[in-house]
């Protein structure tokens, strides 16, 4: 493929609102290094990710869930070297986007030629290549280096996969993140057959995605939602759903359940939902949580986890092999992408703005 010097990609140059997104056309393409393959992106998705480490959100001065006030205009105050899910400072400009689809357009030494013009997913975490386990050693795509807003973007060939599908590549772009969130999720909190699972945030993106885990793993799933988005939840395969408000909510989660016993709850809100959550929970339950954005500070009656056993995970990092189940299941067509809209990637502050409205179900993608 012929690679031009010059790319449109959207900079991210500090921490703050969205006038932090500038799009400019004379970015450089970057050059793979060694064992590096360069990707002619077709889509990327977004993610809560990219607001939240847009405005700093991980760091401890922030103690509110990503209001739309917040995500479009950033947090008065913010520990900036604190500012990324790994808790340590950004350089900027970043280029941002961490579900990268595209082909491969050229390669670094080292690296087989049959790479070239491959279609391609990226696994966004680059897990250490000599101990995979080791957590502290697991920067991601698109936050601790330069990820897939932008035309070109490279990588590391330990993190590209082929991929076989009819799906088109902004259906493929809207689901590396959000299901290999929610597949962590499932395997942490080792969702069996005949269980109950119940799934806050079920219209989002790992919301959605976890509903499809959960039931093909023959679980009975409680999903959480707005009124407005009932009908679209139940079409995912939720077998229940309950309405986020009322002040039994506990109460009605578990009167959803067959039996009134569940399992597992899998989480991304936090706040003011989490107390709900655990007080369903059956004895011997176990919470997994990958967010918090209706809040980060919550409380915890402590008697519950100790008195009920549970057991509680935080869910981030993923195992090794995570991303090779996923794309199984995508080439296998036991998962379907949720695709809410698609953009310009110079649209990117218009995405974000909307994207903050929560007003959908699935997720956005952004097309250079």
């Amino acid at each position: 493929m012929s690679v031009p010097k010059t790319m449109r990609a959207a900079l991210l140059t500090g921490h703050g609102g969205l006038d932090k997104l500038v799009v400019r056309d004379d970015v450089p393409v970057p050059v793979p290094g060694p064992g590096e393959v360069l990707i002619r992106v077709a889509a990327c998705g977004m993610n809560n990710t990219d607001i939240n480490t847009r405005t700093a959100w991980y760091s401890e001065p922030v103690t509110s869930g990503i209001t739309r006030e917040g995500g479009q205009g950033g947090f008065d105050s913010i520990k900036a070297d604190a500012g990324s899910w790994g808790r340590d400072g950004l350089h900027f400009p970043r280029i941002q986007g961490c579900d990268a689809v595209g082909r491969v357009a050229a390669i670094g030494t080292g690296v087989d030629p049959s790479w070239i013009g491959e279609r391609v997913m990226v696994d966004a975490w680059l897990l250490d290549l000599d101990d995979p386990t080791d957590i502290t050693k697991a920067p991601y795509f698109g936050s601790e280096c330069d990820g897939g807003y932008a035309e070109y973007t490279k990588i590391r060939v330990q993190n590209v996969h082929r991929i076989r599908s009819s799906l088109t590549d902004a259906e493929l772009a809207s689901m590396p993140c959000v299901f290999v969130t929610a597949e962590h999720q499932m395997t942490r909190a080792r969702v069996r057959k005949g269980e109950t699972v119940v799934v806050a945030g079920a219209s989002g993106g790992v919301g959605s995605a976890a509903i499809q885990l959960a039931k093909n793993r023959g679980a009975f799933v409680i999903a959480i939602t707005s009124a407005g988005k009932v009908d679209r939840v139940k079409a995912l395969g939720a077998d229940s759903v309950v309405v986020r408000g009322p002040d039994d909510l506990s109460g009605a989660i578990r009167r959803a359940a067959p039996g009134g016993t569940v399992h597992v709850a899998s989480d991304v809100v936090g706040g003011a939902l989490f107390p709900h959550l655990i007080k369903s929970l059956v004895p011997g339950g176990r919470y997994v949580t990958s967010g918090a954005i209706g809040g980060p500070i919550t409380e915890l009656d402590l008697r519950l986890l100790i008195y009920r056993d549970l057991e509680f995970y935080g869910s981030t990092v993923v195992a090794p092999g995570t991303f090779a189940r996923v794309l199984s299941y995508i080439e296998a067509g036991s998962i379907r992408p949720i695709l809410a809209k698609t953009f310009p990637l110079e649209s990117i502050r218009e995405a974000q703005a909307e994207f903050l409205n929560k007003d959908f179900v699935g997720n956005f993608v952004l097309v250079p």
